[in-house]
């Protein structure tokens, strides 16, 4: 685990660093970071806050749901991201250029992309990874 130092000044954190902080500087206290379990895939971190009255000094972060709509998109633009690669691959030479690697690559992502975009679960969208 990460050693963190917080800075305060005025019970405001002003600075925050994972190295030691300069020991000519006054307000620095030692820190964690406190990160509830999540679901993976399903939630995700907030923002953080700090807890300045515990010792060490506590850096907490809070949780968000995933919908299924929004992770839907992330996984369709993963498998997209797969098939740009490979046109861009077939335009760094126009005189090399494979129609038929792109289609491969067309077919070969198609399904998958309806398979996600027919998921209306969290639980269907595991099958897929």
């Amino acid at each position: 685990m990460t050693q963190l130092y917080v800075r305060i000044q005025n019970n405001e954190v002003v600075q925050c660093w994972d190295t030691q902080p300069p020991a000519n500087e006054d307000g620095w206290k030692e820190a964690i970071e406190v990160r509830p379990d999540i679901i993976p895939h399903r939630q995700g971190y907030t923002a953080h806050v700090f807890d300045i009255t515990k010792t060490p000094v506590e850096i907490v972060y809070g949780t968000f749901d995933i919908t299924v709509d929004e992770r839907k998109g992330g996984m369709i633009a993963n498998a997209s991201f797969a098939f740009q690669q490979v046109i861009q691959e077939q335009a760094r030479d126009p005189l090399k250029y494979d129609p038929a690697a792109v289609t491969a690559a067309h077919e070969a992502i198609q399904p998958k992309i309806d398979a996600i975009n027919a998921a209306t679960t969290h639980d269907e969208l595991d099958a897929l990874l």
